[in-house]
């Protein structure tokens, strides 16, 4: 005799394939429209509007899901990223996100549009906690302008870094042009001039996201 659980029974390959298309084709669709329709979802992953209700109860529930599985990466990106030189620690995220910018582009948009702007913020809180701290370290060693108080000179960069993400892939510039632009122009929101923000470019660029000093 079965003996009736709770437990919610494992999706069936068939099931968990819909599943996984209805993602891939929700963060397309959403990429170039964010207010996009569930049948406008459904009809790029080649399924039906029931099939998506089948899956997630509702729009914002599919919506939940993208974010966090977007937000994933870009927080795993940025894990150990460290330099004791505060503007080598803000180039490097943006070289970071440099990497994720096809998850960065979709959480960014995610952030200002619909209910999901908490969960898109506890996502993206690991960066922003770590773009933190390098501002006040920049601040405080006087490498960064004093100016701006520190956490609203944070979401400017964050701001700026997006922005110019975005640029560099509609002009599709080559990988490391982008990966240059995005740096020099976080570091140049950040109080340095260009050529500071220059050599720390190339210094960012001499050993990658990998290889910060603890």
């Amino acid at each position: 005799m079965t003996i009736p659980t709770d437990a919610p029974r494992p999706l069936r390959r068939d099931a968990r394939a819909n599943r996984e298309a209805l993602l891939d084709a929700a963060a397309q669709v959403l990429r170039s429209d964010p207010e996009a329709s569930i049948d406008a979802i459904a009809a790029c992953a080649g399924l039906s509007r029931r099939a998506v209700y089948g899956h997630f109860a509702s729009r914002d529930e599919l919506l939940a899901e993208l974010v966090e599985r977007g937000a994933a990466p870009i927080a795993a990106a940025l894990a150990g990223i460290h330099d004791d030189d505060p503007a080598v620690h803000v180039g490097r995220i943006a070289d970071a996100l440099w990497e994720q910018i096809a998850h960065v582009k979709l959480v960014a948009r995610m952030a200002v549009h619909g209910p999901l702007e908490r969960r898109v913020a506890r996502g993206l809180e690991p960066v922003r906690r770590s773009l933190r701290e390098a501002v006040a370290r920049g601040v405080t060693q006087g490498v960064f302008r004093e100016d701006v108080e520190e956490g609203l000179l944070a979401r400017l960069i964050e701001a700026v870094a997006i922005d110019v993400l975005n640029e560099a892939v509609e002009r599709d510039l080559d990988d490391a042009t982008a990966r240059r632009l995005v740096i020099l122009a976080v570091l140049g929101i950040a109080g340095l001039s260009w050529q500071q923000a220059g050599e720390k470019a190339d210094a960012v660029g001499s050993h990658g996201t990998d290889g910060g000093k603890a």
